[in-house]
């Protein structure tokens, strides 16, 4: 319905794996760190874009940045690495 996917669409990423049917543990095999690392970055409220892709991949999905801008919306192509 559109009001679970409206929920869906403003989960904080901590509650992003349990809406996806993940443990932290799941998680943290499939990006090969231990279930403690998966917990300290949710906690933070600050995470590299790189970081939170490969979290979003891991969980099966696809990351997209997008920017607003009044003449119209930018997709970017590729992700930039800062880390």
């Amino acid at each position: 319905t559109s009001g679970s996917k409206k929920m869906i669409e403003e989960l904080p990423l901590d509650e992003l794996p349990e809406a996806r049917r993940m443990t932290q543990e799941q998680l943290a095999e499939q990006l090969g760190v231990g279930q403690s690392h998966v917990s300290k970055l949710e906690e933070r409220t600050d995470v590299y874009i790189s970081t939170l892709s490969r979290m979003i991949e891991a969980m099966g999905g696809q990351m997209e940045i997008i920017a607003n801008f009044p003449e119209g919306i930018v997709r970017m192509e590729k992700i930039p690495t800062f880390e």
